[in-house]
């Protein structure tokens, strides 16, 4: 899938509120998202900010989402937990995950996360999809069908590769 039929997946949900870190997970993806016009991004320093701002989008009536890979996960656990979890404000993170598979499709300090990370997401009640770049409307729309109805973050897992 490449990053145009990405975003306009996205887009064509309304989701045009992103903040988040650089990951060459998403590849171009990131580069198109920053120079779309119909897209306002916020870049931060850390995912914890990220999910700060994303968050704002609710309060005014949408829905934000975080750009980030999944090392990053630790450092949104607790205004997951004590934030948006807590007071349900729902987001979607957009997670790149690396070290999916584990060896050898990623660099060693990648392989303990990438087995991790859905598990730690089961964990803390975040529902989660694995993108289908065959089928993307449908999972993500399953996604957003919980976070909505919950009220809750949800993760959309991006594999590397999977948006050129």
């Amino acid at each position: 899938m490449d990053s145009q039929e990405f975003w306009a997946v996205l887009k064509a949900r309304g989701l045009t509120f992103f903040s988040g870190v650089p990951d060459s997970t998403f590849g171009d993806a990131y580069n198109y998202m920053v120079n779309d016009p119909e897209i306002r991004y916020v870049p931060a320093v850390r995912e914890d900010v990220a999910l700060g701002v994303a968050s704002a989008a609710f309060f005014s009536g949408g829905l934000g989402g975080v750009m980030m890979q999944n090392s990053g996960i630790g450092n949104i656990i607790n205004p997951l937990t004590s934030f948006s979890l807590m007071y349900k404000v729902p987001v979607l993170l957009i997670i790149g995950w690396r070290g999916y598979g584990g060896p050898p499709n990623d660099a060693p300090e990648h392989w303990i996360m990438g087995v991790k990370t859905p598990e730690i997401l089961e964990l803390l009640g975040v529902p989660c999809e694995i993108m289908d770049p065959e089928d993307l409307g449908s999972g993500l729309d399953r996604l957003l069908g919980k976070i909505r109805q919950d009220s809750v973050p949800g993760a959309l897992l991006v594999r590397a590769g999977m948006i050129g």
